[in-house]
């Protein structure tokens, strides 16, 4: 029943890509558009299957930078909004610090990343940090400033330690709102090893997007765009899996609140 209600719930956006493919197949052919302008979604898909060795082999390049920006964004992130949580001068002094980086381009920072660091893996997941970094962090700082503070007190009359009011009642308060930034990180990890391949790698995603444009196959460009979509949502999927695992109780309390 649950999948049916998700396969349901998922049928206007399902129908609305399919009008849309259709219209798309439709004006090519009868506008008579050249290839190399814009395919028709049948010479998207045959590209996508004649490239899918060659673009298997650029994922797992892309997928690795990716799964190694998000590790370091999610533990640099969770020492920042410990560090800020429990020394109220330090979230003073780095918070707007924090939102007023995010007015730097990442196109502008990449450049120097590469010159300090050179080209290779290195670069491309210091790129993903970078880019992982604000949400989870900002919404880690949130939870933190949430967690219930008679909460807190009850487990210091208690005689608990730091250690362990953080592994019963801050961690667990904070979990829904780390899931929240790793939702929106995990989806953005995507484009940031796609930036760092842009500037200067030897494989990878982006390096394939880079080729198939220089060469005008641009079926192959949309090609490594689904591709590219097709990650980011697994990702996001995964993400959200692990969420529903870590947190069983968050699930139960919003059905709660809903019924």
């Amino acid at each position: 029943m649950k999948k049916w209600a998700s396969i349901k719930n998922n049928l206007p956006a399902i129908l609305f890509l399919s009008i849309i493919a259709g219209a798309w197949e439709a004006a090519v052919r009868l506008l008579a558009l050249p290839a190399h302008i814009l395919p028709s979604p049948t010479a998207i898909v045959m590209a996508l299957i004649e490239s899918f060795p060659l673009l298997a082999m650029h994922t797992r390049v892309t997928f690795t930078a990716v799964l190694g920006g998000l590790a370091l964004s999610i533990l640099l992130s969770l020492l920042l909004a410990l560090a800020m949580d429990r020394w109220k001068p330090l979230k003073q002094a780095l918070y707007p610090i924090l939102v007023i980086s995010q007015a730097v381009p990442i196109f502008a920072l990449a450049p120097l990343i590469l010159i300090w660091f050179g080209a290779g893996l290195l670069p491309k997941v210091l790129i993903v940090t970078l880019v992982c970094f604000f949400p989870l962090t900002v919404n880690l700082i949130e939870g933190f400033s949430q967690v219930d503070p008679e909460a807190v007190d009850l487990m210091k009359t208690m005689q608990a330690g730091q250690l362990m009011i953080l592994r019963s009642v801050q961690i667990p308060s904070t979990l829904p709102y780390f899931f929240s930034g790793l939702k929106i990180a995990a989806t953005y990890s995507v484009l940031g090893a796609i930036i760092g391949e842009w500037l200067a790698a030897r494989a990878g995603l982006g390096i394939f997007m880079l080729r198939s444009m220089h060469s005008f196959r641009t079926s192959q460009l949309f090609a490594s765009i689904i591709v590219v979509v097709i990650l980011s949502l697994i990702l996001f999927k995964l993400v959200e899996l692990t969420g529903k695992l870590a947190m069983p109780w968050h699930k139960n309390t919003q059905e709660n609140f809903k019924g």
